[in-house]
């Protein structure tokens, strides 16, 4: 006599979510055009509230119908968003909801607890961020050009830790240094769809913050997003660790 285990008594994973897909009627058929469509918005507005992080494309498509223009839906929520608090906005390859400038101060003096958003670095940790976000990929040796002191692996580890940072390709130079890039929770936590949406180096330079004459002299490869395109490496992107 066989004896079905517990793997056998309960459905895989996979069967479920096949099972709970029939079940969501993403289409609405049933339902008037107008109310059709209001129900899309709410249910993208629902996804992209619950969300901790920025929600992309298809993950919204999963819960509207197959001839449903989410940009038109977007823009249906924003404009109805107008008089709100709060904003939905396109940050890192999806879209995400954002209170409005004009009452961070508030937020501030209530000091009630946030989600999300960037951890408390200190401005050093800040600045050596920022080289990562411009020059990447990066290794540590670098950074400790940019800043004309070393950059210690506790710096790097707290910039990990806190998800902004993780390694990218292994460096060609002798000794195959680690490099590092940042992730998609960087350009979320600070706002960005892109890094092109990065302040422009000469800004930086006027303040203060970084010498682009420097680097020029230095033998920091200072790479454009087209090129990390062509070597394979994707900016902003949070790929796998390397052994």
């Amino acid at each position: 006599m066989t004896m079905a285990g517990p793997a056998a008594a309960k459905p895989s994973r996979r069967k479920a979510n096949a099972a709970d897909e029939r079940l969501f009627d993403r289409e609405l058929e049933d339902l008037p055009p107008e109310l059709r469509w209001r129900e899309w918005m709410l249910r993208v507005e629902a996804v992209i509230f619950a969300s901790a992080e920025p929600v992309g494309r298809e993950t919204l498509a999963r819960v509207v119908g197959k001839e449903c223009s989410i940009d038109l839906l977007i823009d249906d929520l924003v404009e109805e968003l107008r008089d709100r608090p709060y904003d939905l906005v396109s940050v890192a390859g999806g879209w995400q909801h954002r209170t409005r400038v004009r009452f961070g101060e508030t937020i501030r003096a209530s000091s009630a607890p946030t989600r999300g958003g960037a951890a408390a670095l200190s401005e050093f940790e800040a600045m050596v961020l920022m080289a990562v976000g411009y020059f990447q990929p990066i290794t540590r040796g670098d950074l400790s050009k940019i800043f004309g002191k070393e950059i210690s692996r506790d710096t790097i580890a707290a910039l990990r830790g806190a998800g902004f940072l993780t390694s990218g390709p292994r460096s060609p130079r002798p000794g195959a240094p680690y490099t590092y890039v940042t992730t998609q929770h960087f350009l979320s936590a600070f706002g960005m769809e892109t890094l092109r949406d990065l302040p422009n180096i000469e800004a930086l330079e006027d303040a203060g913050l970084l010498s682009k004459n420097y680097l020029q002299l230095s033998d920091i490869p200072i790479v454009s997003e087209d090129d990390a395109d062509a070597d394979g490496v994707e900016f902003g992107s949070a790929p796998e660790p390397l052994d």
